[in-house]
């Protein structure tokens, strides 16, 4: 299998919804174009958070049926990028200021994230019961390995982090968020994993002697920071010469860490 499991294309009238609406985003973004810098990239990471936690809405079955096609999986990347790319359109025809348009989308997206996974948690709390323990571990823990990781960056490989700045910094704690709360999942709830190459890559590990011992979701964790790391690392040329481009493409890797890590945590505190 190379698609996720999960993977689940919308209904027609959903995907003609979908695609109008990233037409329109599209349309307003075209003519106002915004100057993408690591403020904005900061500023899309509620929107990313916004994702993840739209869709576990989705995996439990929860909400109207109407809104639920929008929050499956690829739906709900498209879903939160029109609204974010409405959010910055608009934003950029009413203010030539892009600091402020930046702040004021990433102000919008965290309070529609805030909601979601207020809503979710109330939910959990009515029903079988909030687990916040291991989703709070998770983020604290993932928190101070990404601290201890970019101060040995600035210290071995200062060229990343300078270069790369808040960028960066958001696509390694995205990833490694994504790595630790799989392993929680796999190691400590017993979860499964509906990717395939994490999959693989936990399976290998599972070979190794220090399964019983360590289990296998470290190997994902290690092969996650590694990888970011090398990418970031392959990046630094092309932030140089074509910051714009350069920051979208990293956002679009932060966002591919994030959205699922954030996911997780939020799923585990209906998994305890």
């Amino acid at each position: 299998m190379v698609l996720p499991e999960g993977f689940v294309l919308p209904p027609l009238p959903y995907a003609v919804l979908l695609t109008v609406g990233a037409g329109v985003a599209l349309g307003l973004l075209w003519r106002a174009p915004p100057s993408v810098t690591p403020g904005t990239v900061l500023a899309l990471v509620p929107w990313m958070a916004l994702g993840g936690a739209a869709h576990v809405v989705w995996v439990l079955g929860l909400g109207p049926s109407r809104v639920r096609h929008l929050l499956a999986t690829p739906a709900v990347y498209v879903t939160v990028a029109v609204l974010a790319g409405l959010c910055w359109g608009v934003g950029n025809h009413v203010s030539t200021d892009e600091s402020k348009v930046d702040g004021l989308a990433g102000v919008v997206g965290a309070l529609a994230s805030l909601a979601v996974i207020g809503w979710l948690a109330a939910v959990a709390a009515r029903g079988p019961g909030l687990h916040p323990l291991w989703p709070v571990a998770g983020i604290l823990g993932t928190l101070v390995l990404t601290g201890v990781l970019w101060y040995c960056l600035r210290l071995v490989a200062p060229a990343i982090t300078e270069t790369t700045g808040w960028a960066g910094l958001v696509v390694l704690f995205g990833h490694t968020l994504d790595g630790v709360t799989t392993a929680i999942g796999i190691d400590i709830l017993g979860t499964g994993e509906r990717s395939p190459l994490p999959d693989l890559i936990m399976s290998m590990a599972g070979q190794l002697p220090t399964a019983p011992y360590l289990g296998v979701g470290w190997a994902f964790v290690v092969v996650k920071i590694v990888l970011v790391i090398g990418i970031l690392w392959l990046f630094l040329e092309y932030v140089r010469e074509a910051p714009p481009r350069a920051y979208l493409l990293l956002a679009v890797m932060a966002a591919v860490g994030l959205g699922p890590g954030i996911h997780n945590a939020v799923l585990f505190l209906h998994l305890g």
